[in-house]
Protein backbone atom coordinates (compact mmCIF):
# COMPACT_ATOMS: atom_id res chain seq x y z
CA UNK A 1 0.00 0.00 0.00
CA UNK A 2 1.30 3.59 -1.09
CA UNK A 3 -0.88 4.69 2.00
CA UNK A 4 -2.57 4.61 5.45
CA UNK A 5 -5.51 6.26 6.81
CA UNK A 6 -8.20 5.73 8.59
CA UNK A 7 -9.13 8.51 10.70
CA UNK A 8 -12.59 9.28 9.13
CA UNK A 9 -16.02 7.92 8.79
CA UNK A 10 -15.63 7.19 5.21
CA UNK A 11 -12.37 5.14 5.68
CA UNK A 12 -12.30 2.70 2.47
CA UNK A 13 -14.42 -0.46 3.48
CA UNK A 14 -14.44 0.83 6.86
CA UNK A 15 -10.75 -0.55 7.00
CA UNK A 16 -8.71 2.32 5.76
CA UNK A 17 -7.57 4.20 2.39
CA UNK A 18 -4.11 2.79 0.99
CA UNK A 19 -4.21 4.19 -2.69
CA UNK A 20 -6.48 7.59 -1.79
CA UNK A 21 -8.13 9.46 0.67
CA UNK A 22 -11.89 8.93 0.43
CA UNK A 23 -11.50 12.78 1.45
CA UNK A 24 -9.43 13.23 -1.72
CA UNK A 25 -5.75 13.56 -0.32
CA UNK A 26 -3.50 11.53 -2.19
CA UNK A 27 -0.86 9.19 -1.13
CA UNK A 28 1.87 12.00 -0.95
CA UNK A 29 -0.31 14.41 1.54
CA UNK A 30 -1.40 11.83 3.42
CA UNK A 31 2.36 10.50 4.54
CA UNK A 32 3.22 14.09 4.57
CA UNK A 33 0.52 14.68 7.39
CA UNK A 34 1.76 11.07 8.93
CA UNK A 35 5.60 12.84 9.12
CA UNK A 36 4.01 16.24 10.56
CA UNK A 37 2.64 14.59 13.47
CA UNK A 38 5.57 11.98 13.84
CA UNK A 39 7.65 15.39 14.10
CA UNK A 40 5.20 16.94 16.42
CA UNK A 41 5.52 13.31 18.82
CA UNK A 42 9.45 14.54 18.40
CA UNK A 43 8.92 17.74 19.95
CA UNK A 44 6.77 16.84 22.47
CA UNK A 45 9.24 14.12 23.81
CA UNK A 46 11.80 17.02 24.27
CA UNK A 47 9.80 19.30 26.09
CA UNK A 48 9.07 17.18 28.21
CA UNK A 49 12.50 16.02 28.98
CA UNK A 50 12.65 19.81 29.66
CA UNK A 51 10.63 19.90 32.01
CA UNK A 52 12.02 17.27 34.20
CA UNK A 53 14.98 18.99 33.61
CA UNK A 54 13.56 22.61 34.59
CA UNK A 55 14.77 23.98 31.54
CA UNK A 56 13.54 26.95 29.87
CA UNK A 57 13.09 26.34 26.39
CA UNK A 58 11.12 27.88 23.23
CA UNK A 59 7.00 28.15 23.28
CA UNK A 60 5.71 24.80 20.80
CA UNK A 61 2.16 25.78 22.26
CA UNK A 62 0.54 27.34 18.78
CA UNK A 63 3.05 25.52 16.41
CA UNK A 64 1.60 22.06 18.37
CA UNK A 65 -1.61 23.16 18.28
CA UNK A 66 -1.99 23.87 14.41
CA UNK A 67 0.20 21.13 13.56
CA UNK A 68 -2.43 18.70 14.36
CA UNK A 69 -4.77 21.09 13.19
CA UNK A 70 -3.67 21.25 9.77
CA UNK A 71 -3.97 16.75 9.95
CA UNK A 72 -7.59 16.79 10.23
CA UNK A 73 -9.37 15.04 7.38
CA UNK A 74 -10.18 17.46 4.69
CA UNK A 75 -8.14 20.38 6.39
CA UNK A 76 -5.26 20.73 4.38
CA UNK A 77 -4.39 19.21 0.93
CA UNK A 78 -1.26 21.56 0.25
CA UNK A 79 1.68 19.37 0.55
CA UNK A 80 4.22 21.96 -0.07
CA UNK A 81 2.62 23.84 2.83
CA UNK A 82 2.91 20.57 4.53
CA UNK A 83 6.32 20.51 3.93
CA UNK A 84 7.05 23.86 5.36
CA UNK A 85 5.38 23.29 8.45
CA UNK A 86 7.67 20.09 8.74
CA UNK A 87 10.95 21.96 8.29
CA UNK A 88 9.19 24.73 10.87
CA UNK A 89 8.71 22.22 13.14
CA UNK A 90 12.54 20.37 12.87
CA UNK A 91 13.83 23.95 13.52
CA UNK A 92 11.82 24.65 16.11
CA UNK A 93 12.53 20.88 17.11
CA UNK A 94 16.55 21.19 16.73
CA UNK A 95 16.61 24.54 18.83
CA UNK A 96 14.94 22.79 21.73
CA UNK A 97 17.53 20.24 21.51
CA UNK A 98 20.55 22.90 21.77
CA UNK A 99 18.99 24.59 24.51
CA UNK A 100 19.32 21.46 26.17
CA UNK A 101 22.55 20.41 25.57
CA UNK A 102 23.87 23.76 26.04
CA UNK A 103 22.07 23.39 29.60
CA UNK A 104 24.03 19.49 30.32
CA UNK A 105 21.02 17.48 29.78
CA UNK A 106 21.78 14.52 28.50
CA UNK A 107 19.58 13.54 25.05
CA UNK A 108 20.63 9.45 25.14
CA UNK A 109 17.20 7.31 24.93
CA UNK A 110 15.34 9.97 22.34
CA UNK A 111 12.71 8.69 20.54
CA UNK A 112 13.79 8.67 16.28
CA UNK A 113 10.54 10.97 16.00
CA UNK A 114 13.01 13.24 18.14
CA UNK A 115 16.19 12.86 16.27
CA UNK A 116 15.56 11.92 12.25
CA UNK A 117 16.93 14.68 9.95
CA UNK A 118 17.10 15.43 6.64
CA UNK A 119 19.44 17.80 4.33
CA UNK A 120 17.49 18.01 1.73
CA UNK A 121 13.68 17.93 0.74
CA UNK A 122 13.87 14.65 -1.32
CA UNK A 123 15.12 13.05 1.87
CA UNK A 124 12.10 14.66 3.72
CA UNK A 125 9.75 13.08 1.43
CA UNK A 126 11.55 9.96 1.86
CA UNK A 127 11.54 10.21 5.53
CA UNK A 128 7.42 10.15 4.69
CA UNK A 129 7.38 7.05 3.12
CA UNK A 130 9.38 5.31 6.10
CA UNK A 131 7.57 2.69 7.48
CA UNK A 132 8.40 3.71 11.19
CA UNK A 133 6.78 6.91 10.74
CA UNK A 134 2.71 6.06 9.88
CA UNK A 135 -0.01 4.51 11.83
CA UNK A 136 1.27 0.83 10.93
CA UNK A 137 4.61 1.82 12.67
CA UNK A 138 2.58 0.38 16.00
CA UNK A 139 2.30 -3.59 15.64
CA UNK A 140 0.30 -4.62 18.18
CA UNK A 141 -3.51 -3.85 17.01
CA UNK A 142 -4.95 -2.71 20.25
CA UNK A 143 -2.12 -0.12 21.13
CA UNK A 144 -2.36 0.75 17.76
CA UNK A 145 -6.16 1.67 18.00
CA UNK A 146 -5.84 3.44 21.70
CA UNK A 147 -2.23 5.33 20.54
CA UNK A 148 -4.79 6.40 17.35
CA UNK A 149 -7.79 7.04 19.20
CA UNK A 150 -6.14 9.35 21.61
CA UNK A 151 -4.08 11.05 19.10
CA UNK A 152 -7.47 11.69 16.71
CA UNK A 153 -9.00 13.29 20.24
CA UNK A 154 -6.03 15.38 20.39
CA UNK A 155 -6.31 16.14 16.75
CA UNK A 156 -9.81 17.94 17.78
CA UNK A 157 -8.70 19.45 20.47
CA UNK A 158 -6.15 21.15 19.06
CA UNK A 159 -8.75 22.31 16.62
CA UNK A 160 -11.01 24.01 19.38
CA UNK A 161 -7.75 25.30 21.18
CA UNK A 162 -6.89 27.09 18.27
CA UNK A 163 -10.26 29.13 17.73
CA UNK A 164 -9.89 30.02 21.36
CA UNK A 165 -6.56 30.57 20.85
CA UNK A 166 -7.21 33.47 17.62
CA UNK A 167 -9.57 34.92 20.11
CA UNK A 168 -7.01 35.15 23.24
CA UNK A 169 -7.94 32.58 24.83
CA UNK A 170 -5.67 29.32 26.06
CA UNK A 171 -4.72 27.02 28.19
CA UNK A 172 -1.24 25.86 29.98
CA UNK A 173 -3.08 22.89 31.28
CA UNK A 174 -4.43 21.78 27.77
CA UNK A 175 -1.07 22.67 25.77
CA UNK A 176 0.51 20.28 28.23
CA UNK A 177 -2.05 17.59 28.19
CA UNK A 178 -1.49 17.59 23.89
CA UNK A 179 2.43 17.24 24.81
CA UNK A 180 2.05 14.71 27.30
CA UNK A 181 -0.24 13.01 24.99
CA UNK A 182 1.67 12.99 21.91
CA UNK A 183 4.41 11.83 23.24
CA UNK A 184 2.97 9.00 25.19
CA UNK A 185 2.19 7.26 21.69
CA UNK A 186 6.10 7.06 21.44
CA UNK A 187 6.18 5.45 25.08
CA UNK A 188 6.06 1.30 24.79
CA UNK A 189 6.47 1.05 28.14
CA UNK A 190 2.71 2.11 28.54
CA UNK A 191 0.17 -0.95 28.85
CA UNK A 192 -3.01 -1.47 27.37
CA UNK A 193 -5.06 0.12 30.54
CA UNK A 194 -2.69 3.14 31.22
CA UNK A 195 -3.69 3.97 27.74
CA UNK A 196 -6.96 3.28 28.34
CA UNK A 197 -6.92 6.15 31.58
CA UNK A 198 -5.11 8.47 29.03
CA UNK A 199 -7.84 7.96 26.61
CA UNK A 200 -10.15 9.14 29.59
CA UNK A 201 -8.27 11.96 30.00
CA UNK A 202 -8.30 13.09 26.70
CA UNK A 203 -11.85 13.61 27.18
CA UNK A 204 -11.50 15.51 30.16
CA UNK A 205 -9.12 18.18 28.66
CA UNK A 206 -11.79 17.84 25.98
CA UNK A 207 -14.45 19.48 28.09
CA UNK A 208 -12.00 22.01 29.28
CA UNK A 209 -11.13 23.03 25.58
CA UNK A 210 -14.70 23.31 24.35
CA UNK A 211 -15.13 25.43 27.27
CA UNK A 212 -12.64 27.51 26.72
CA UNK A 213 -13.58 27.71 23.40
CA UNK A 214 -17.69 28.47 24.29
CA UNK A 215 -16.29 31.59 26.65
CA UNK A 216 -13.95 32.81 24.13
CA UNK A 217 -16.83 33.20 21.51
CA UNK A 218 -19.45 34.15 24.16
CA UNK A 219 -16.87 36.66 25.38
CA UNK A 220 -16.30 38.70 22.09
CA UNK A 221 -19.59 37.85 20.36
CA UNK A 222 -22.38 37.39 23.12
CA UNK A 223 -23.98 34.64 24.06
CA UNK A 224 -26.39 32.91 20.83
CA UNK A 225 -29.73 33.70 20.76
CA UNK A 226 -33.03 32.11 18.68
CA UNK A 227 -32.80 33.66 15.58
CA UNK A 228 -34.41 32.96 12.21
CA UNK A 229 -31.88 32.13 9.75
CA UNK A 230 -32.78 34.16 6.19
CA UNK A 231 -31.68 31.24 3.52
CA UNK A 232 -32.30 33.46 0.34
CA UNK A 233 -30.24 35.50 -1.39
CA UNK A 234 -30.37 39.23 -2.62
CA UNK A 235 -28.46 40.68 -5.58
CA UNK A 236 -25.20 41.98 -4.50
CA UNK A 237 -22.19 40.53 -5.62
CA UNK A 238 -21.04 38.28 -2.38
CA UNK A 239 -18.33 35.88 -0.25
CA UNK A 240 -19.49 33.01 0.71
CA UNK A 241 -17.87 32.00 3.93
CA UNK A 242 -17.39 28.33 5.44
CA UNK A 243 -15.22 26.57 8.26
CA UNK A 244 -15.88 27.36 11.79
CA UNK A 245 -13.31 29.98 12.94
CA UNK A 246 -15.47 33.19 14.09
CA UNK A 247 -11.93 35.50 14.40
CA UNK A 248 -11.98 35.21 11.03
CA UNK A 249 -15.98 35.65 10.17
CA UNK A 250 -15.19 38.82 12.16
CA UNK A 251 -12.20 40.29 10.17
CA UNK A 252 -14.06 39.67 6.83
CA UNK A 253 -17.11 41.23 7.91
CA UNK A 254 -15.07 44.42 9.01
CA UNK A 255 -13.68 44.56 5.87
CA UNK A 256 -16.57 43.91 3.37
CA UNK A 257 -18.38 47.08 4.99
CA UNK A 258 -19.70 49.70 3.25
CA UNK A 259 -18.16 47.88 -0.34
CA UNK A 260 -21.43 46.49 -1.38
CA UNK A 261 -20.44 42.99 -1.44
CA UNK A 262 -22.43 40.90 0.78
CA UNK A 263 -21.30 37.88 3.19
CA UNK A 264 -23.02 34.18 3.32
CA UNK A 265 -22.23 31.37 6.02
CA UNK A 266 -22.41 27.79 4.03
CA UNK A 267 -21.92 24.45 6.67
CA UNK A 268 -20.30 24.61 9.98
CA UNK A 269 -20.06 28.75 9.72
CA UNK A 270 -24.01 28.60 10.04
CA UNK A 271 -24.36 29.40 13.63
CA UNK A 272 -22.16 32.56 13.59
CA UNK A 273 -26.14 34.30 12.46
CA UNK A 274 -26.60 33.46 16.22
CA UNK A 275 -24.37 35.51 17.50
CA UNK A 276 -25.40 39.17 18.86
CA UNK A 277 -22.17 40.81 17.13
CA UNK A 278 -22.42 39.78 13.90
CA UNK A 279 -26.50 41.05 13.37
CA UNK A 280 -25.14 44.68 13.06
CA UNK A 281 -23.63 43.85 9.68
CA UNK A 282 -26.06 45.15 7.15
CA UNK A 283 -24.54 43.24 4.29
CA UNK A 284 -24.04 39.72 6.28
CA UNK A 285 -27.25 38.38 4.65
CA UNK A 286 -27.78 34.60 5.91
CA UNK A 287 -26.94 31.41 5.42
CA UNK A 288 -26.41 29.60 1.97
CA UNK A 289 -26.76 26.00 0.88
CA UNK A 290 -26.56 23.00 3.19
CA UNK A 291 -23.45 20.54 4.91
CA UNK A 292 -20.28 20.76 3.47
CA UNK A 293 -20.01 17.89 1.36
CA UNK A 294 -22.52 19.85 -0.80
CA UNK A 295 -19.89 22.30 -2.00
CA UNK A 296 -19.22 21.61 -5.41
CA UNK A 297 -22.84 22.01 -6.64
CA UNK A 298 -23.61 24.69 -4.07
CA UNK A 299 -20.16 26.63 -4.76
CA UNK A 300 -21.35 26.34 -8.62
CA UNK A 301 -24.47 28.23 -7.64
CA UNK A 302 -22.89 30.91 -5.23
CA UNK A 303 -20.85 32.12 -8.42
CA UNK A 304 -18.77 34.53 -5.63
CA UNK A 305 -15.24 33.69 -3.95
CA UNK A 306 -15.60 31.37 -0.85
CA UNK A 307 -13.03 31.50 2.13
CA UNK A 308 -12.46 28.33 3.88
CA UNK A 309 -11.47 29.45 7.28
CA UNK A 310 -10.80 25.74 8.70
CA UNK A 311 -11.39 22.14 7.21
CA UNK A 312 -14.58 20.82 5.31
CA UNK A 313 -12.82 21.17 1.69
CA UNK A 314 -13.59 19.05 -0.72
CA UNK A 315 -11.40 19.32 -3.98
CA UNK A 316 -12.83 21.80 -5.98
CA UNK A 317 -14.00 20.71 -9.80
CA UNK A 318 -13.25 22.81 -12.79
CA UNK A 319 -12.37 26.12 -12.33
CA UNK A 320 -13.89 26.63 -8.72
CA UNK A 321 -10.43 26.69 -7.78
CA UNK A 322 -9.76 29.62 -8.72
CA UNK A 323 -12.83 30.98 -6.37
CA UNK A 324 -11.18 29.35 -3.51
CA UNK A 325 -9.28 31.40 -0.54
CA UNK A 326 -7.66 29.29 2.38
CA UNK A 327 -6.51 30.91 5.73
CA UNK A 328 -5.35 29.38 9.21
CA UNK A 329 -4.89 25.42 9.17
CA UNK A 330 -7.02 24.89 5.87
CA UNK A 331 -4.98 24.84 2.50
CA UNK A 332 -5.24 23.16 -1.33
CA UNK A 333 -3.26 23.47 -3.90
CA UNK A 334 -3.65 26.18 -6.18
CA UNK A 335 -5.71 28.09 -4.30
CA UNK A 336 -5.00 31.70 -2.74
CA UNK A 337 -3.87 31.36 1.34
CA UNK A 338 -3.98 34.28 3.49
CA UNK A 339 -1.89 35.01 6.47
CA UNK A 340 -2.05 36.96 9.64
CA UNK A 341 0.17 39.62 10.16
CA UNK A 342 2.21 39.95 13.57
CA UNK A 343 -1.02 41.24 15.27
CA UNK A 344 -3.13 38.29 14.02
CA UNK A 345 -4.74 40.59 11.18
CA UNK A 346 -5.52 39.54 7.71
CA UNK A 347 -6.00 41.29 4.70
CA UNK A 348 -8.92 40.31 2.93
CA UNK A 349 -9.01 42.93 0.60
CA UNK A 350 -7.98 40.41 -2.89
CA UNK A 351 -10.97 38.05 -1.79
CA UNK A 352 -13.38 41.40 -1.42
CA UNK A 353 -12.12 42.65 -5.02
CA UNK A 354 -12.34 39.47 -6.77
CA UNK A 355 -16.08 38.83 -5.38
CA UNK A 356 -16.58 42.90 -6.63
CA UNK A 357 -16.13 41.47 -10.39
CA UNK A 358 -18.39 38.52 -10.38
CA UNK A 359 -22.52 37.53 -10.37
CA UNK A 360 -24.71 37.62 -7.45
CA UNK A 361 -25.67 34.24 -5.83
CA UNK A 362 -28.30 32.17 -7.38
CA UNK A 363 -30.87 31.33 -5.16
CA UNK A 364 -31.47 27.39 -4.27
CA UNK A 365 -34.11 27.84 -1.76
CA UNK A 366 -35.76 30.80 0.47
CA UNK A 367 -37.26 31.10 3.84
CA UNK A 368 -35.77 31.04 6.97
CA UNK A 369 -34.65 28.29 9.68
CA UNK A 370 -34.55 28.67 13.30
CA UNK A 371 -31.11 28.26 15.17
CA UNK A 372 -29.32 29.26 18.37
CA UNK A 373 -30.48 27.24 20.96
CA UNK A 374 -27.13 27.19 22.94
CA UNK A 375 -26.92 26.71 26.33
CA UNK A 376 -27.74 30.25 28.06
CA UNK A 377 -30.37 30.70 26.11
CA UNK A 378 -32.03 26.86 26.71
CA UNK A 379 -31.38 28.48 30.43
CA UNK A 380 -33.56 31.45 29.70
CA UNK A 381 -36.71 29.19 28.71
CA UNK A 382 -35.74 26.61 31.52
CA UNK A 383 -38.74 26.84 33.08
CA UNK A 384 -40.61 25.97 29.72
CA UNK A 385 -38.74 22.89 29.29
CA UNK A 386 -38.88 22.01 32.70
CA UNK A 387 -42.87 22.23 32.81
CA UNK A 388 -43.32 20.42 29.74
CA UNK A 389 -40.76 17.36 30.62
CA UNK A 390 -42.91 17.42 34.14
CA UNK A 391 -46.53 17.48 32.24
CA UNK A 392 -45.30 14.65 29.73
CA UNK A 393 -45.59 17.32 26.46
CA UNK A 394 -41.60 16.05 26.63
CA UNK A 395 -41.68 12.73 26.64
CA UNK A 396 -37.92 12.44 25.78
CA UNK A 397 -34.35 14.37 23.96
CA UNK A 398 -32.42 12.90 21.43
CA UNK A 399 -28.73 14.54 20.89
CA UNK A 400 -28.65 14.03 17.55
CA UNK A 401 -25.37 15.93 17.87
CA UNK A 402 -22.11 15.41 15.34
CA UNK A 403 -21.04 15.82 11.71
CA UNK A 404 -22.50 15.40 8.28
CA UNK A 405 -21.38 12.93 5.19
CA UNK A 406 -22.07 12.09 1.73
CA UNK A 407 -22.57 8.71 2.19
CA UNK A 408 -25.76 7.22 1.42
CA UNK A 409 -25.82 4.97 5.01
CA UNK A 410 -26.83 9.13 6.33
CA UNK A 411 -30.35 9.18 4.80
CA UNK A 412 -30.59 7.50 8.07
CA UNK A 413 -30.65 10.61 10.32
CA UNK A 414 -33.43 12.30 8.16
CA UNK A 415 -35.62 9.43 8.63
CA UNK A 416 -35.18 8.77 12.12
CA UNK A 417 -35.83 12.48 12.78
CA UNK A 418 -38.86 12.30 10.83
CA UNK A 419 -39.77 9.15 12.80
CA UNK A 420 -39.43 10.31 16.02
CA UNK A 421 -42.65 10.95 18.28
CA UNK A 422 -43.84 13.88 17.87
CA UNK A 423 -43.63 14.75 22.28
CA UNK A 424 -39.24 14.38 21.40
CA UNK A 425 -37.32 17.25 21.43
CA UNK A 426 -33.83 17.10 19.15
CA UNK A 427 -30.73 18.69 20.43
CA UNK A 428 -28.09 19.23 18.30
CA UNK A 429 -25.02 21.09 17.30
CA UNK A 430 -22.38 19.98 13.76
CA UNK A 431 -23.61 19.43 10.60
CA UNK A 432 -25.33 16.67 11.18
CA UNK A 433 -28.57 18.82 11.84
CA UNK A 434 -28.64 19.22 7.83
CA UNK A 435 -30.43 16.00 7.77
CA UNK A 436 -32.98 17.24 9.72
CA UNK A 437 -32.93 20.97 10.58
CA UNK A 438 -35.33 22.18 6.99
CA UNK A 439 -38.12 19.19 7.92
CA UNK A 440 -41.01 20.61 9.05
CA UNK A 441 -41.32 19.10 12.51
CA UNK A 442 -43.15 21.31 14.26
CA UNK A 443 -42.91 22.42 17.88
CA UNK A 444 -44.17 21.43 21.06
CA UNK A 445 -45.68 24.43 22.98
CA UNK A 446 -43.68 26.82 21.28
CA UNK A 447 -40.87 25.01 21.79
CA UNK A 448 -39.02 23.84 18.42
CA UNK A 449 -38.75 20.01 18.16
CA UNK A 450 -35.14 21.00 16.91
CA UNK A 451 -32.91 22.43 19.05
CA UNK A 452 -29.48 23.59 17.34
CA UNK A 453 -27.10 24.73 19.54
CA UNK A 454 -24.13 25.89 16.88
CA UNK A 455 -20.95 24.18 15.70
CA UNK A 456 -19.72 20.84 16.67
CA UNK A 457 -17.71 22.39 19.76
CA UNK A 458 -21.15 23.74 20.75
CA UNK A 459 -21.99 19.96 21.97
CA UNK A 460 -20.30 21.24 25.06
CA UNK A 461 -23.46 23.20 25.59
CA UNK A 462 -25.33 20.13 25.05
CA UNK A 463 -23.92 18.78 27.93
CA UNK A 464 -23.82 21.71 29.98
CA UNK A 465 -28.38 21.77 29.53
CA UNK A 466 -28.23 17.99 30.55
CA UNK A 467 -25.62 18.88 33.47
CA UNK A 468 -28.39 21.43 34.39
CA UNK A 469 -31.42 19.30 34.25
CA UNK A 470 -30.03 16.51 36.02
CA UNK A 471 -29.36 19.55 38.38
CA UNK A 472 -33.06 20.44 38.31
CA UNK A 473 -34.60 17.25 38.25
CA UNK A 474 -32.40 16.35 41.41
CA UNK A 475 -31.12 13.11 39.86
CA UNK A 476 -27.86 11.50 40.86
CA UNK A 477 -27.15 9.80 37.58
CA UNK A 478 -26.58 12.29 34.24
CA UNK A 479 -28.24 8.55 32.76
CA UNK A 480 -31.55 9.23 34.93
CA UNK A 481 -31.72 11.87 32.84
CA UNK A 482 -34.61 11.37 29.51
CA UNK A 483 -32.13 11.51 26.85
CA UNK A 484 -31.10 9.32 24.35
CA UNK A 485 -27.80 9.51 22.24
CA UNK A 486 -27.87 9.05 18.45
CA UNK A 487 -24.62 10.62 17.23
CA UNK A 488 -23.26 10.44 13.71
CA UNK A 489 -19.40 11.28 13.07
CA UNK A 490 -16.79 12.00 10.46
CA UNK A 491 -13.62 13.48 11.29
CA UNK A 492 -11.50 13.98 14.61
CA UNK A 493 -13.28 16.87 15.94
CA UNK A 494 -16.19 14.27 16.69
CA UNK A 495 -14.08 12.24 18.47
CA UNK A 496 -12.63 14.13 20.97
CA UNK A 497 -16.59 15.31 21.50
CA UNK A 498 -17.03 11.73 21.87
CA UNK A 499 -14.64 10.96 24.38
CA UNK A 500 -15.77 14.29 26.23
CA UNK A 501 -19.07 13.04 27.10
CA UNK A 502 -17.59 9.52 28.07
CA UNK A 503 -15.25 11.41 30.58
CA UNK A 504 -18.82 13.40 32.02
CA UNK A 505 -20.17 9.73 32.46
CA UNK A 506 -22.44 9.91 29.54
CA UNK A 507 -23.63 5.90 28.74
CA UNK A 508 -25.37 4.13 26.02
CA UNK A 509 -24.54 6.42 22.86
CA UNK A 510 -25.25 5.07 19.64
CA UNK A 511 -22.72 5.83 17.05
CA UNK A 512 -23.20 5.68 13.66
CA UNK A 513 -23.34 5.21 10.77
CA UNK A 514 -20.27 2.88 11.38
CA UNK A 515 -18.28 2.46 14.41
CA UNK A 516 -14.67 4.39 13.65
CA UNK A 517 -12.01 1.91 11.92
CA UNK A 518 -9.48 2.46 14.13
CA UNK A 519 -11.23 1.15 17.32
CA UNK A 520 -9.61 -2.65 17.25
CA UNK A 521 -12.53 -5.54 18.01
CA UNK A 522 -10.78 -5.38 21.83
CA UNK A 523 -11.08 -1.80 22.36
CA UNK A 524 -14.24 -1.68 20.88
CA UNK A 525 -15.60 -4.58 23.08
CA UNK A 526 -14.42 -2.46 25.99
CA UNK A 527 -16.36 0.46 24.83
CA UNK A 528 -19.33 -1.71 24.44
CA UNK A 529 -18.78 -3.26 27.96
CA UNK A 530 -17.96 -0.18 29.83
CA UNK A 531 -19.56 3.11 28.27
CA UNK A 532 -22.75 1.09 26.18
CA UNK A 533 -21.18 2.57 23.41
CA UNK A 534 -22.84 0.84 20.29
CA UNK A 535 -23.63 1.34 16.48
CA UNK A 536 -27.07 2.22 14.57
CA UNK A 537 -29.56 -0.29 13.14
CA UNK A 538 -32.67 0.34 11.02
CA UNK A 539 -34.80 3.04 11.85
CA UNK A 540 -37.63 1.35 13.06
CA UNK A 541 -35.85 -0.66 15.65
CA UNK A 542 -33.87 2.11 16.91
CA UNK A 543 -36.90 4.23 17.69
CA UNK A 544 -38.04 1.48 19.70
CA UNK A 545 -35.18 0.90 21.41
CA UNK A 546 -35.02 4.31 22.60
CA UNK A 547 -37.94 5.02 23.18
CA UNK A 548 -38.75 1.90 25.66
Amino acid sequence: MSMFCYQCQEAAKNEGCTVRGVCGKNEAVSNLQDLLIYTLKGISQLVLKAEEAGVSVPSTDHFIMNGLFVTITNANFDDAAIVQTIKDGLELRDSIKDTLTENGVSLDGLHDAAQWTCATEAELLAKADAPEVGVLATENEDVRSLRELIIYGVKGMAAYAEHAYNLGKTSDEVNKFMVKALAATLDNTLSADDLVALTLETGKFGVDTMAMLDAANTGAYGNPEITEVNIGVRNNPAILVSGHDLKDFEQLLEQTKGTGVDVYTHGEMLPANYYPAFKKYDNFVGNYGNSWWKQNEEFETFNGPVLFTTNCIVPPKGDQGSRIYTTGASGYPGCTHIVADENGVKDFSAIIEHAKKLNPPTEIENGTIVGGFAHAQVFALADKVVDAVKTGAIKKFFVMAGCDGRMKSRDYYTEFAEALPKDTVILTAGCAKYRYNKLPLGDIGGIPRVLDAGQCNDSYSLAVIALKLKEVFELNDINELPIAYNIAWYEQKAVIVLLALLYLGVKNIHLGPTLPAFLSPNVAKVLVETFGIAGIGTVDEDVELFMA
